[in-house]
């Protein structure tokens, strides 16, 4: 490990590596136990050789990046994270083109396309994800989904090879992608968006905000809806309607503003979310014959 530790602060920098970094840092659950090696990788290059470096060593390898739908066990992560975020977030303007890099966060992006009047990304403007992440899970709210205006994806391919994928190839679905299947790791995205009005734009944005604050439990830590959207159902409704609404399990609860969203009300472990996940599942099918799943993503050592 220590021959593994040293290659990887020569090539990343004092900067780029956390030994045993606490995971409930990088998640906005505000929990989990810690990853072994924490990485953080610059740009494509660094990343590339990052990943050969630890392959080398046969070191499990989680990609993540600002960890919003994310919950980490509470024993943590054997092995390394390679966390995609502020170091890979750069954002640029051509005409009705957005680039963005993977880890540029969906809020910022959609304030710089309010900045240049373009329209179409007013919906990912509350949003607490990263491109890379809305390109994985199709990201959605309000009626708009990444799958409208994306063009083209920059990954890098378990190759290790850099490829551009047109969005046609992307297979974009409710919460799907064919980015997990084929490995893939989201380097950035091109969005194509329209001229509009600025003022309107930003009109858009403030009202979808005052929605959010009306209706979802912003000032808790959560990873937003934590159930799927079931065929023919709404979750938060399912969960509501058996009786759920403000269910608590050590410091975890189904929130009393909106019961589609599990909530850390303070001092919640992985486990308290991970057991009130389980009860929810479990009366909702006891009373619905509905099988919930979880849109949350559930890792790290059991």
């Amino acid at each position: 490990m220590e021959k593994l530790i040293q290659e990887l602060q020569a090539r990343l920098g004092e900067d780029g590596l956390k030994l045993q970094e606490p995971m409930k840092e990088h998640t906005t659950f505000r929990v989990g136990g810690p990853a072994d090696l924490f990485l953080m990788p610059k740009d494509a290059e660094e990343l590339k050789d990052t990943i050969g470096i630890l392959r080398k060593y046969n070191m499990p390898v989680m990609v993540i990046g600002n960890g919003s739908n994310l919950l980490v066990r509470d024993k943590g992560i054997r092995g390394a994270v390679i966390q995609i975020y502020s170091r890979m977030a750069d954002i640029a303007v051509d005409g009705e083109i957005i680039e963005a890099r993977g880890g540029a966060l969906l809020s910022a992006v959609a304030a710089k396309a309010a900045d240049a009047g373009l329209t179409g990304m007013e919906f990912a403007s509350g949003i607490p994800g990263s491109i890379g992440g809305a390109v994985v899970m199709n990201a959605g709210a309000y009626g708009g989904e990444m799958k409208d205006v994306l063009v083209s994806v920059d990954v890098l391919t378990k190759d290790l090879e850099v490829k551009t994928i047109p969005v046609g190839e992307l297979e974009l679905g409710y919460r799907h992608s064919v980015v997990p299947e084929a490995g893939y790791i989201v380097l950035g995205a091109r969005m194509k968006l329209e001229k509009g009005e600025e003022a309107a734009i930003r009109g858009r944005m403030a009202e979808l905000a005052e929605q959010r604050r009306e209706k979802q439990p912003l000032q808790y830590p959560s990873a937003g809806s934590t159930f799927k959207r079931p065929s023919g159902y709404f979750a938060g409704k399912l969960v509501q309607d058996a009786g759920l609404k403000g269910k608590t399990i050590g410091g975890a609860q189904v929130s009393e503003k909106h019961s589609g969203f599990l909530i850390n009300i303070g001092g919640a472990t992985a486990q308290d979310i991970l057991d009130l996940i389980a009860f929810c599942q479990k009366e909702v099918k006891d009373q619905f014959g509905v099988t919930l799943e979880t849109e949350v993503k559930i890792v790290g050592e059991k």
